[in-house]
């Protein structure tokens, strides 16, 4: 009778406590990196972009790939130039610290001109499906930019009533290097590059990839500053989450 194959046997190892510690500093370190370098959380506050972004979509943007080539880190996450039509994140110009979401719709050496609210793109009008006007709403400037002198509108910065003039061709605006023209989706209501001008390249932040939750929210949330104000739209989350989360929206591709 053959005998049995001896069993053998193994030894159980248990993870050491400076292990274990280890093992979750690397985990939060590669988080960290990822939130950091990668990708990061936005929210969106005002209407500009609607209906393509509304306000109260929690956006994941990629902030590697759009920005400096300085940060091309290997052929896993390359860089990539931004194109017309990209939407980006960016920190305003000449006010530190504020994030916009507007849609890139001149690169450098493009010729732009608005002629009653129609954006032509190096003489050739734009085909835009994804903009919204209101009805019956006309502004001169806005609608017919840059033939309108900005002396005649009230929201258009100092800085960028005269430098406007200086990038004006014939009826054209052209867009100088490393540089960007950026305008919101909801036309009428957007103060875009229209009124302060070009986005820096060095400004970039990134381009919005998915919105990951978006919460039915009042689009003057975000200029209620007060600690009372804040802390009772939290709660209104909290307890209105199921019935006023947009789950319609939740892992649209933002484009």
């Amino acid at each position: 009778m053959p005998s049995q194959p001896e069993q053998q046997k193994t030894d159980e190892t248990k993870e050491t406590p400076s292990e274990f510690a280890a093992s979750i500093a690397s985990v939060l370190v590669a988080g960290l990196f990822i939130v950091t370098f990668i990708v990061q959380a936005f929210e969106i506050p005002s209407g500009s972009m609607k209906n393509t972004l509304l306000v109260g979509d929690h956006l994941f943007v990629d902030r590697l790939t759009p920005t400096s080539k300085a940060r091309y880190i290997g052929p896993l996450m390359p860089y990539r130039e931004i194109h017309r039509g990209d939407i980006i994140v960016f920190l305003k110009p000449s006010t530190p610290g504020l994030y916009l979401v507007k849609r890139i719709i001149g690169i450098p050496g493009d010729r732009l001109h608005l002629r009653d609210g129609l954006v032509y793109r190096n003489g050739e009008r734009m085909q835009e499906p994804y903009v919204i006007h209101r009805p019956g709403d006309h502004s001169p400037y806005r609608d017919n930019f840059p033939a309108v002198e900005a002396e005649f509108e009230g929201n258009v910065s100092s800085d960028w009533r005269s430098e406007l003039r200086k990038h004006i061709q014939g009826e054209d605006l052209v867009v100088p290097p490393d540089s960007y023209f950026g305008m919101g989706d909801n036309r009428d209501n957007s103060l875009d590059s229209r009124y302060w001008g070009f986005v820096p390249r060095a400004n970039v932040v990134g381009r919005p990839l998915v919105i990951y939750w978006s919460f039915v929210t009042p689009e003057d949330q975000y200029q209620r500053t007060l600690l009372q104000e804040r802390t009772g739209f939290v709660l209104y989350i909290v307890t209105h989450f199921a019935s006023e989360t947009r789950w319609s929206r939740m892992f649209h591709l933002v484009q």
